[in-house]
């Protein structure tokens, strides 16, 4: 498994977790064996900063997005990108129809279908794996897989933007856009810039750059970077909010309106009704 895979493998650990609190915010029954072999001394190197909490915490926004979305809009695509060793097709209710596309490197994708296998763990919700690196032609590779463009969708991208560069998280978002009929949805994870530069949070990006995973990208203002990539926001929060951990988040949640502190975002968005930039309009042709 590749480098990028030490993320998977650590969220696991903290999904496995949070599954054995007598109070946790979900269930992840598969998440200690896909959290092999180092998530959980990944874990330990990575604790601090709130880490931990935020990955229960964002776990638990996206599920609940996911089964509201897909309830109050008949949506019935959804596509998953980069979903690392998360399990969502296995452990949440699907709403009959629906079809979930997994876009993620192969070599992970293959190494998860087979302990699952081992589990005899099967899906709830009809799954194509798309093996693609979203750094090359993926959307490509998704049609390839059956996915209609002109469908409505819903995209999941967790634990995934702040990777990118700024440049790269903007042309993904707008890639989405273009591949997204009107009322489509998107749910997405989102760092401040704050966060990046903040001496709290040094020590966790210095053994992420260590190990070849840094985070790149984070923005103050999420509303804006969506909006200038296709995305109008219909739901933000911070961890701590109510509908985002609020009697699990230990710190303070800071308002908007101060400066300077580091922020995590967790976010429902609508493609925006406005025209996209030329290079995307012929995505959808």
């Amino acid at each position: 498994m590749d480098d990028i895979s030490y993320t998977a493998q650590w969220t696991a650990a903290v999904r496995a977790l949070e599954t054995e609190r007598s109070d946790g915010l979900f269930r992840d029954e598969y998440a200690r064996c896909l959290a092999e072999p180092r998530g959980f001394e990944l874990l330990d190197r990575y604790r601090g900063a709130g880490v931990s909490d935020f990955v229960a915490v964002r776990t638990r926004y996206m599920d609940d997005a996911l089964t509201r979305i897909l309830g109050e809009t008949g949506i019935r695509q959804v596509v998953l990108l980069a979903n690392g060793m998360d399990v969502r097709t296995h452990r949440l209710d699907w709403p009959a129809g629906t079809t979930a596309y997994e876009v993620d490197h192969g070599p992970l994708l293959d190494e998860k279908q087979a302990r699952l296998a081992a589990l005899a763990a099967e899906p709830r919700v009809p799954t194509v794996p798309i093996r693609a690196d979203l750094a090359g032609d993926w959307l490509e590779a998704l049609k390839s897989g059956g996915f209609d463009p002109a469908e409505r969708t819903l995209w999941i991208a967790e634990g995934l933007l702040f990777f990118l560069t700024e440049e790269q998280a903007g042309r993904l978002l707008e890639t989405v856009a273009g591949a997204s009929p009107p009322e489509s949805r998107l749910v997405v994870d989102m760092t401040s810039a704050a966060l990046l530069r903040h001496p709290m949070t040094q020590s966790f990006l210095r053994r992420l750059r260590e190990d070849g995973t840094p985070w790149r990208f984070g923005t103050d203002d999420p509303e804006g970077f969506l909006t200038a990539h296709g995305w109008a926001v219909e739901d933000l929060r911070q961890p701590g909010e109510p509908g985002a951990g609020e009697r699990r988040w230990p710190y303070a949640v800071p308002p908007r309106e101060a400066r300077g502190v580091p922020r995590s975002w967790l976010i429902s968005a609508v493609t925006a009704d406005r025209p996209l930039p030329p290079e995307m309009a012929t995505v959808l042709t």
